[in-house]
């Protein structure tokens, strides 16, 4: 984590652009301890009457009137064109947990880039919410104590083979690929158990169950290294 310029020894919520649904990220701020903006999410929080505790990105977006509003030294403008604003944030952050909202709405190009960077920094534990579905990358090995009918979908962005318990449909044997076969509306029958040989696996369940996937995230014995 040797780019990190924000540090926390809790989970940190980082806000998008994208925006959503007002409760759901309103509710996420009274939970939040740090609040970190990547570009115009600090507008969106600014909206809710609240201000970030830093800003990151390159500040395309982000309207001049929330920068005025925040100490310059909580404004981080990393300029390169390289990278999207929530990877400059998620590499800029030091945290045992990333929950992130504003990435999974609006454009679909900007939701496939963000799911890129959750495998780009398979070192972070990360947890992304939407309206309806919350989503994380799989470590080497994630327990979701869900109840028996929860959703629970598995999508790889490579090639990757594991096992599972507590699936209807155990990944067992196979590999799955995202030009292959993926593992979408599975569905538990209990507490699940997912363990893989590498990186690249996304686990998708209702946003309902994020709690669940936030504390699986905290509690899992290792992330995966940096590439």
């Amino acid at each position: 984590m040797n780019d990190a310029i924000v540090f926390s020894d809790d989970p940190v919520l980082l806000v998008g652009g994208a925006n959503g649904d007002n409760g759901l990220l309103s509710t996420l701020l009274d939970e939040a301890g740090l609040v970190v903006a990547a570009d115009s999410g600090a507008d969106w929080i600014r909206a809710l009457g609240r201000m970030p505790d830093a800003l990151i990105g390159d500040l395309d977006s982000v309207s001049e009137a929330t920068v005025a509003a925040m100490p310059p030294g909580q404004v981080h403008r990393i300029s390169e064109q390289n990278t999207t604003d929530f990877d400059k944030a998620v590499r800029s952050i030091s945290a045992p947990l990333i929950i992130g909202i504003g990435f999974l709405g609006g454009r679909v190009d900007h939701l496939l880039a963000a799911m890129t960077v959750m495998v780009r920094h398979p070192d972070r534990a990360i947890v992304l919410v939407g309206e309806t579905d919350a989503v994380a990358h799989v470590p080497p090995r994630l327990d979701l104590p869900l109840a028996a009918g929860t959703r629970v979908s598995l999508f790889p962005m490579r090639a990757v083979a594991g096992q599972s318990s507590g699936l209807r449909w155990p990944i067992d044997g196979l590999t799955l690929s995202p030009d292959r076969r993926v593992g979408t509306s599975n569905q538990a029958e209990g507490a699940v158990a997912l363990s893989v040989a590498t990186p690249g696996l996304l686990v998708i369940v209702p946003v309902s169950r994020r709690l669940v996937l936030q504390q699986a995230l905290l509690q899992a014995d290792g992330l995966w290294p940096a590439l």
